[in-house]
C-alpha cells in the first residue's frame, strides 16, 4: 500500500488509498486516513493534518482522551469509543497499562485469549456495533477533505475500523491482512519502548513477560481471524455482519463504495 502522507511524529497514520480492490479500481488516495493517537503531532504534522484532514474520529474511551487529548487543527472531532469499558492491552490509559502490565506477569497464553477475545468483541458487543455502525455512516456525509480515525496506537479499535472499511470497498481478504500486519512495522519502536518499560518496571524482562507483551502490543494472524470467525458464526459471514449487525442498507454500502472509490471507466471526479 502506497503512504501518500508523511509525517514526523505519527508513525501509524497512513492512506487506505490507492489500494487496488477486487473489480479493479481503486480507493481514491487522499480520503481515508488510519491513525494512532495525535498528541504527539509535531508543527510540520500539525500543518498536513490542517490541509488535509476535515473530520477526526477518536475510539479512544474517555480516560485515554483526557491523558492525550488530540490537539485541534481545525477538523471536525467525534468522539466515539469503540468500547464501553477499559480494556488492558487495548485502551492505554494509565490504569489499564498497569493492568496490561499484570497480566503480562501472570500469563502470556492468557493474555493471548483476552486479546481474541477483545476482537470478538468489537463483532458481538452491542456497543461496539453501535459505535462503528456510527462511525461508518459518518462517511457518508459530504466532505472536502480526508476523514481520519484513530485510537492510541491504531492498531485495534482503529484497525478494526480499517478492516471493515477494505471489506466494503471490496478488498481482497489477504490484502487486509496484510494492511492489518503492517501495524507491527509501524511500531516497531514504539512496542520495543513499551516491553523494555514494562520489563524494567518488574525488575527485567522475563522470556515470559516479553511473550505476554508480543501478544498484548502486537498485531496477530489469530485476531485477524477471531473477527471473520465471530463474524461467521453470529452472522453468516462479514456481509452479514455489515448488514445484520451494524444494520447497514445496500444502499448505504453502494454509496460508500460510490464515495471512495476511483470510477470504474477511470474518468475523473472531483471528491465531493
Amino acid at each position: 500500500m502506497s503512504r501518500l502522507l508523511s509525517f514526523e511524529k505519527l508513525n501509524n497514520t497512513r492512506d487506505l488509498g490507492p489500494l487496488g480492490v477486487q473489480d479493479g479500481r481503486q480507493i481514491k488516495p487522499g480520503l481515508l486516513l488510519r491513525s494512532g493517537h495525535l498528541y504527539f503531532a509535531s508543527p510540520r504534522d500539525l500543518d498536513t493534518l490542517r490541509r488535509t484532514v476535515s473530520l477526526v474520529v477518536d475510539f479512544r474511551s474517555g480516560k485515554e482522551q483526557q491523558e492525550k487529548p488530540d490537539p485541534d487543527f481545525g477538523a471536525e472531532y467525534v468522539h466515539l469509543p469503540a468500547l464501553d469499558q477499559l480494556a488492558p492491552g487495548v485502551t492505554r490509559d494509565e490504569s489499564s497499562d498497569a493492568m496490561t502490565f499484570d497480566r503480562a506477569a501472570r500469563d502470556p497464553q492468557g493474555a493471548r485469549a483476552y486479546m481474541v477475545g477483545t476482537y470478538r468483541e468489537f463483532v458481538l458487543s452491542p456497543f461496539a456495533r453501535q459505535q462503528y455502525a456510527r462511525f461508518l455512516r459518518l462517511l457518508l456525509l459530504p466532505r472536502e477533505k480526508a476523514v481520519l480515525w484513530h485510537c492510541t496506537a491504531g492498531k485495534d479499535r482503529a484497525g478494526f475500523a480499517a478492516i471493515l472499511l477494505l471489506e466494503i470497498l471490496g478488498a481482497e481478504r489477504e490484502q487486509i491482512r496484510a494492511d492489518y500486519l503492517d501495524t507491527n512495522r509501524y511500531l516497531a519502536e514504539e512496542c520495543r519502548f513499551l516491553t523494555g518499560f514494562l520489563g524494567e518496571k518488574f525488575g527485567g524482562l522475563t522470556p515470559e513477560i516479553a511473550a505476554a507483551l508480543d501478544w498484548l502490543f502486537g498485531a496477530k494472524d489469530a485476531y485477524f481471524d477471531a473477527i471473520y470467525d465471530a463474524c461467521a458464526e453470529a452472522y453468516g459471514g462479514m456481509e452479514g455482519y455489515l448488514r445484520s449487525g451494524l444494520g447497514l442498507t445496500g444502499q448505504e454500502l453502494s454509496a460508500l463504495r460510490e464515495r471512495f472509490l476511483e470510477p470504474a471507466d477511470g474518468a475523473f471526479r472531483p471528491h465531493t
